[in-house]
């Protein structure tokens, strides 16, 4: 099937990122204010394509100041087979909720959020929700031209053997099967999905991030600075708090009968 890009996003507006991070440094959303305590909940942040948990160092940070429980994915560099990583993800994953007793937020970032609904579909009994920020789910290609070479580029190193690469087989071959079953699969009832999109973003065409499964929350950032920006990080405080909220309501309410009883002895 050929698939057609008709448009192309604005990558010349990614370099208001550093106004992006000035404008979080003062806001109220940054120092806490309005932001509800996270009560330890643990949260897994994925990175996007080429970066690692560097990218994602001053959400950590914030989210760690408001009470949450950040969890670094242990990417260096997100270039590998998509398969071989969701795999590493899944694993750190299971020790992330084991080691909290909770079930595990992920907000992933780009090709981050497409492995964070990979990894809520695959395990649905360990994740309470995710937030994809400027992620195309809708089809992985449907990025900035230069983008895209960059990683036809990798794909040809990783074929002819460089480590640590996807390969040309983990887009058009059996490499990666079981992850796109998975990145195409039904999204699981109970688990809560988030995706934050928006149409000023220069490297990823803003209607691929609409997958109809999420509640869409649209802002105003670039692609990179949205790991950085004041608004996304209220949607984030929001979701995580809602996602919070109906995990206990799912809790099973203790009785006060035994305690009556005694008392009536």
């Amino acid at each position: 099937m050929r698939i057609r890009y008709p448009y192309v996003p604005p990558m010349w507006r990614e370099p208001r990122i550093g106004l992006e991070l000035a404008a979080l440094l003062r806001s109220d959303v940054w120092h806490g204010r309005g932001v509800v305590d996270g009560e330890r909940q643990p949260v897994m942040l994925v990175s996007g394509l080429l970066a690692g948990d560097h990218s994602l160092k001053l959400m950590a940070r914030w989210l760690k100041n408001t009470g949450h429980r950040p969890c670094r994915a242990g990417i260096a560099s997100n270039v590998d087979c998509s398969q071989r990583a969701a795999d590493r993800l899944e694993r750190r994953l299971e020790c992330l909720a084991e080691d909290s007793g909770q079930k595990v937020a992920i907000v992933g970032q780009s090709r981050g959020g497409s492995f964070a609904r990979v990894l809520a579909v695959r395990r649905p009994d360990l994740v309470s929700g995710i937030v994809t920020l400027g992620a195309p789910l809708k089809h992985q290609l449907a990025v900035h031209p230069l983008v895209r070479g960059s990683l036809y580029a990798m794909g040809l190193l990783g074929t002819v053997g460089i480590d640590g690469l996807m390969r040309r087989s983990c887009l058009w071959g059996d490499c990666c099967v079981d992850y796109w079953q998975d990145f195409a699969a039904d999204f699981p009832p109970g688990v809560g999905f988030v995706s934050i999109y928006s149409r000023t973003d220069g490297i990823v065409n803003w209607r691929s991030c609409l997958d109809p499964a999420s509640e869409q929350v649209e802002v105003r950032a670039s692609h990179l600075g949205m790991a950085v920006n004041a608004e996304v990080y209220r949607a984030i405080a929001a979701t995580l708090e809602g996602l919070r909220a109906a995990e206990a309501a799912k809790a099973p309410r203790r009785t006060t009968q035994r305690r009556h009883l005694r008392l009536a002895a």
